[in-house]
């Protein structure tokens, strides 16, 4: 019998595996699936996909900015829109920066949602960091 929750989604893990064994590629489904969607969507920049140019989310522009309430605000708006846009399997509740690692160079971006066909809450910590090879 076919899971029950098939109806949100499945796609190849993210990163990408491979079995081996099954000489199949990994997949995720259901609520592990939108948590790869918003991972790859928060990690994408705008104009990087070229036949989805909107498609991503450009928080390492305000990477130097001080990180004020104008610039939390901005940014949140920023994450809401691009989710609101590019997964609609999900309602966005809240959107939170905790700045607990900020000397170490960590923004936590706190995302809270509903899966709109289940109607469960989840939410989703980001790690925001600038590495060494100057991406996010």
């Amino acid at each position: 019998m076919e899971n029950a929750n098939t109806f949100l989604g499945r796609g190849w893990a993210f990163p990408p595996a491979f079995n081996r064994q099954t000489r199949s590629v990994e997949l995720v489904e259901d609520e592990a699936d939108i948590l790869n969607s918003l991972e790859i969507l928060l990690s994408t920049r705008r104009n990087e996909r070229i036949m989805l140019p909107g498609y991503g989310c450009n928080p390492d522009e305000l990477l130097f900015k001080p990180l004020d309430l104008a610039l939390k605000t901005y940014l949140a708006d920023q994450i809401k829109t691009a989710i609101l846009y590019h997964e609609p399997r999900i309602d966005v509740t809240r959107v939170t920066l905790e700045e607990s690692g900020m000397q170490d160079g960590v923004v936590l971006i706190k995302i809270e949602f509903v899966v709109r066909k289940t109607n469960s809450r989840k939410n989703m910590v980001y790690p925001f960091y600038k590495n060494e090879g100057n991406e996010l």
